[in-house]
């Protein structure tokens, strides 16, 4: 395996927080989401990271991240006593999901600027090898 450039870590880094930013999207769309029963109620959506090392082994020399798996929250959803809903049970509950629209909000802006820091990455990287190569003329 080839040894990973500037470019190629700024890129999986940015492929990982689009990752993230889609389970925010998701969250944020089924925010007002309810449901009949428990089990059908949405849960929130959590990426899960890990740090690779490339170059083959954690000799800290390279690492990047990769976002391998995408996991739904483990809070219950929470219960709410509405008679007149139409997806109500027999009891008159419905069952809504349990995101939570601030933490959600916070982990967009979050998980934005990480994309925006590696965009200023690439394009520091794109100047300065321009540079060095404008050095011998």
């Amino acid at each position: 395996m080839k040894p990973l450039t500037v470019f190629d870590i700024a890129g999986r880094g940015m492929a990982a927080q689009k990752v993230r930013l889609n389970a925010v999207a998701s969250n944020i769309a089924n925010a007002g989401s309810v449901a009949g029963n428990k089990n059908d109620a949405f849960r929130a959506l959590r990426p899960v990271f890990e740090t690779s090392y490339p170059a083959g082994g954690q000799d800290g020399v390279v690492a990047t991240v990769d976002a391998v798996d995408v996991q739904r929250s483990s809070l219950e959803p929470e219960r709410r006593h509405m008679p007149g809903h139409p997806l109500a049970d027999a009891d008159g509950f419905v069952y809504t999901n349990n995101v939570d629209l601030n933490e959600e909000m916070v982990d967009m802006m979050e998980a934005s600027r990480q994309y925006q820091n590696n965009i200023e990455v690439i394009a520091t990287a794109k100047s300065l090898i321009l540079k060095t190569l404008s050095v011998g003329k």
